[in-house]
């Protein structure tokens, strides 16, 4: 091997750039840092700290990187971290009772655990090293025969689990990592109509060809697909900006507005969100018809006829106001934004309505998934009549 050719292997060995961003890793590191000491502390307070059982195991370090620092990966869902553990441990202590040799029944039981693991699908790399540890952890871990299944295993991976599930949910991240219907599905989940492009018949396809087993839920991988594809159809039309594509002039509320005025904007206009404002006409939220009919105070008049409504509302407690029910934490673009910045906005983030601001950050414009599609496909008419 020549020297440059070393190097180029060598340079192989370099890890691609991390994409998480630096609020997403420390939130990780925390998650960690809580999951493990609720672990422990779970131990200490149901054992006690006379009992002669590890209160932590070191396949839950191992563990707790999956659950909280990729949280999405196939590997780290609730029954791989349940079902992996328990089969592990149980196939370990079983090859640590038949075998004398610690190498070889190390080595069984990793591969066991392995075999079972792809059976029950419940693959979780850590509880490899749960096998070892039934194997090789010592008399301490062998005087526990079966009982090392449960105690430690099955309670420190039930509190691991909890913390995370816990901890994902305050911090507003999704897990369990349950798919979503994406824009490639039909309303019951079903295949969409042939189009161009790659379909999820493809994508099974190219996977089973493969045989690999890829860290990443199928779902995921097919939404991220289409994504891309929608980026790179956007990036065409990358002079269009959210000036051209918004609907403009735009109705809005203020803080002080009534529900029910509110309500009846939307239903007038046959509209499904409206920008709240304040005095200089900044975007201070964003009220929807879910924020207004999840009332009690106010959810209950929609559904009766107008009038009826109109008598009932004069005869109750006034409704709330706008600023009550608002969603202050509302997501806002500038007329100058390319359209290809919307794509991660509506498709990751879960936006359906995007507040414009003008050069003096107020209010310009609403844009929604319609107007997006609209300008794209205007566009592309006009570059077509162009051509032509």
């Amino acid at each position: 091997m020549s020297r440059y050719a070393a190097i180029r292997w060598f340079s192989s060995f370099i890890p691609s750039p991390i994409a998480v961003r630096w609020p997403e890793r420390l939130r990780s590191c925390l998650g960690a840092l809580l999951g493990i000491a609720f672990t422990g502390g779970s131990m200490h307070l149901l054992l006690g700290p006379a009992a002669n059982i590890p209160l932590l195991v070191a396949p839950m370090g191992a563990s707790a990187v999956l659950l909280f620092a990729v949280p999405a990966s196939p590997l780290a869902q609730p029954w791989s971290i349940l079902g992996g553990n328990l089969v592990s441990a149980t196939v370990g202590v079983a090859c640590a009772g038949w075998i004398a040799d610690p190498v070889g029944a190390a080595a069984l039981a990793v591969a066991l655990a392995i075999c079972l693991m792809f059976a029950l699908r419940c693959v979780h790399p850590p509880s490899g090293a749960v096998a070892l540890t039934a194997v090789l952890g010592g008399p301490s871990v062998h005087a526990l025969g079966y009982r090392f299944v449960a105690e430690p295993i099955a309670i420190q991976s039930a509190a691991l689990l909890c913390a995370a599930i816990v901890y994902h949910a305050v911090t507003g991240h999704r897990y369990p990592h349950v798919a979503q219907q994406g824009p490639g599905k039909g309303a019951a989940g079903s295949e969409p109509a042939p189009r161009e492009g790659f379909t999820r018949a493809d994508l099974d396809a190219v996977v089973k060809r493969r045989g690999e087993l890829l860290d990443i839920d199928l779902d995921d991988l097919e939404s991220l697909l289409r994504e891309i594809e929608l980026q790179a159809y956007a990036r065409t039309f990358s002079e269009l900006t959210c000036a051209d594509i918004m609907s403009s002039p735009v109705l809005s509320v203020s803080v002080v507005t009534r529900a029910s005025q509110a309500w009846d904007l939307l239903q007038q206009r046959s509209i499904k969100a409206l920008p709240v404002i304040d005095a200089n006409q900044c975007v201070v939220g964003i009220v929807t018809r879910a924020d207004l009919m999840d009332k009690p105070a106010f959810g209950n008049l929609p559904v009766l006829p107008p009038l009826v409504s109109r008598w009932f509302r004069r005869r109750t407690v006034p409704a709330p106001l706008v600023g009550a029910l608002m969603n202050p934490d509302v997501q806002s673009v500038g007329v100058a934004t390319p359209i290809v910045e919307l794509l991660p906005l509506f498709a990751n983030t879960g936006h359906h309505h995007i507040p414009v601001l003008d050069a003096q950050e107020r209010l310009a414009g609403m844009i929604t998934e319609a107007d997006l599609i609209a300008g794209l496909y205007r566009q592309a008419y006009a570059e077509r009549q162009h051509a032509a």
